[in-house]
């Protein structure tokens, strides 16, 4: 009889295949030399494109036309000192339970904070006024829920492959996350985080029939938010139709980003001459930054863009695949469901932009203007570089098995 091979082993195979082929090339960097250098790339790309694309909207705000610009440049130096703080904490406390526990009472504080006190902006409260900008505690939540969820799969290891109905105790944390979420609304965090637990415990090796019951249910209850709000289902229906059929209702934002698109063309029109960024692409330097960057840069900046992106999620993978070979396993997969998490959001932005995707507020990883996002993402990658640096001492050491 055949040996079964765990979800988990194959595609951790595959990256082995093809990290085994780079390695035959001429010349090939590091893991953490690709991983930084894209990173340093998507940020510097990043900031030129918000100064484009924000000044329009600056403008109309009464503020300085670079103000944009300045503050994310501040998010990052924010957040390259979080993760920098996330680097150095050892992996003994980043992989415990204990810090799971805290990590989620102190997110649904936040979530609990941002219904009573947040700001609402667009009929949402998301937001936590800080004084000097806003927090949005979902961007945690994704975080937090990751790294609970990669701990328990590990911990409950046999219970996971023996049947996916025994993981019910992780209903347990992610009901009230979730629940808090909903009630935001925050649809598109709350999607995010479903999914990526749901592919970590597939990897975890869940009975692939019971897998794929659960996979429904869930699918099923997304469908149920969906049908059950006139804003999701005309968002969601704006997609199956043409946008320009309704292009002054819900279909202008993918209409005027679909324009954008097609007016760079191949080379693009060049930088900082965008016309969508004029009013017709609201708030452009967020959510729709990548239609901008289409426009001005044309396919071949929006290829970079993604190419950075992949090159980034690509590099925690074979982090994780790294940790995973060390049998580090609640390292490798929190790693990894980060990476999963990163493409997701990747996914749904750029098809967002494309006009082939419901209007989310998600941002584009390491691009797309917010706080939240890049101070959490810095911290992800800081836990990253951790792993990447400490793993192969935890396995001199012979303590894998605590991780």
């Amino acid at each position: 009889m055949p040996e079964t091979v765990s979800p988990a082993k194959a595609g951790f195979d595959f990256i082995n295949r093809l990290i085994q082929r780079l390695q035959h090339l001429p010349y090939v960097p590091s893991i953490r030399t690709l991983l930084l250098t894209s990173l340093g790339l998507l940020a510097c790309l990043s900031l030129l494109m918000i100064a484009s694309a924000s000044i329009p909207f600056a403008q109309q705000h009464g503020m300085s036309d670079l103000a944009f610009f300045y503050r994310q440049l501040g998010y990052m130096i924010l957040g390259l000192a979080a993760g920098y703080v996330v680097y150095k904490v050892k992996l003994k406390i980043l992989a415990s339970f204990e810090l799971m526990v805290i990590g989620w009472i102190v997110t649904g504080v936040l979530l609990l904070a941002t219904l009573i006190f947040g700001v609402d902006i667009n009929g949402a409260k998301r937001w936590i006024d800080l004084g000097f900008g806003n927090f949005q505690p979902a961007e945690l939540c994704k975080m937090v829920m990751i790294m609970t969820t990669a701990e328990y799969v590990v911990r409950r290891s046999a219970d996971v492959r023996e049947s996916v109905f025994y993981s019910f105790r992780l209903m347990i944390p992610c009901i009230p996350l979730c629940g808090l979420l909903i009630l935001q609304p925050d649809f598109g965090s709350f999607a995010v985080i479903i999914a990526t637990m749901l592919v970590l415990l597939f990897i975890a090796g869940s009975p692939l029939y019971q897998y794929v019951s659960v996979a429904v249910v869930a699918a099923g209850m997304l469908a149920l938010f969906v049908i059950t709000s006139d804003y999701r289902m005309r968002r969601i229906s704006s997609i199956m139709d043409d946008p320009f059929n309704d292009f002054l209702g819900d279909g202008y934002q993918q209409a005027n980003s679909l324009l954008a698109l097609g007016r760079g063309g191949i080379t693009g029109t060049g930088y900082g001459d965008s016309i969508q960024k004029l009013s017709y692409l609201p708030e452009a330097h967020t959510d729709f930054l990548f239609a901008i960057t289409g426009e001005e840069l044309g396919l071949i900046g929006s290829l970079v863009v993604i190419l950075l992106e992949a090159v980034v999620i690509f590099s925690m993978m074979a982090i994780s695949y790294m940790a995973f070979k060390r049998r580090q396993m609640i390292l490798s997969y929190t790693v990894f469901g980060f990476a999963v998490m990163f493409f997701g959001q990747t996914m749904i932005n750029i098809l967002m932009n494309l006009g082939i995707g419901p209007t989310k507020g998600l941002t584009l990883p390491f691009f797309s203007y917010g706080g939240s996002s890049i101070l959490i993402s810095s911290m992800i990658i800081g836990y990253v570089l951790n792993v990447y640096e400490n793993s192969p001492i935890i396995a001199a050491n012979k303590e894998s098995p605590r991780y």
